[in-house]
């Protein structure tokens, strides 16, 4: 029985899960939208928003942390000096996940996850 378990399965080792989901967290990054189906989009979510709010503290630890989920120094560096600032004022709600049909080969459902846009207000 599976009470009480979190996460999906999505088919995979437990190693190959987490390889996956940090490439597509690294990708989701760079790019700043993903199309992925919606099953791997909804278990990306949290990795992505908790990689954030990290990056939103700044210090080393968080970093460290960071590097740890991303293991791509460059992508670090994007997310911490340009990525974070934009969410400073905002607590959480940093993705976006939009339906985007069905999948042409197996019919899978698709969806693209992609970074919301909002940016610092400045003072008026």
């Amino acid at each position: 029985m599976r009470h009480r378990k979190e996460g999906r399965k999505l088919g995979r080792t437990a190693s190959h899960r987490k390889a996956m989901l940090r490439n597509m967290v690294t990708s989701l990054f760079i790019h700043e939208r993903i199309e992925t189906t919606e099953v791997k989009a909804k278990e990306l979510r949290p990795l992505a928003e908790k990689t954030i709010s990290l990056a939103k503290k700044g210090d080393l630890h968080a970093r460290r942390q960071a590097l740890a989920v991303v293991r791509d120094k460059r992508v670090v560096k994007k997310l911490f000096e340009e990525i974070a600032p934009r969410y400073k004022n905002v607590n959480g709600g940093y993705t976006r996940i939009i339906k985007a049909g069905m999948r042409r080969g197996d019919g899978s459902s698709t969806a693209l996850i992609e970074l919301t846009k909002k940016e610092v207000s400045t003072a008026e």
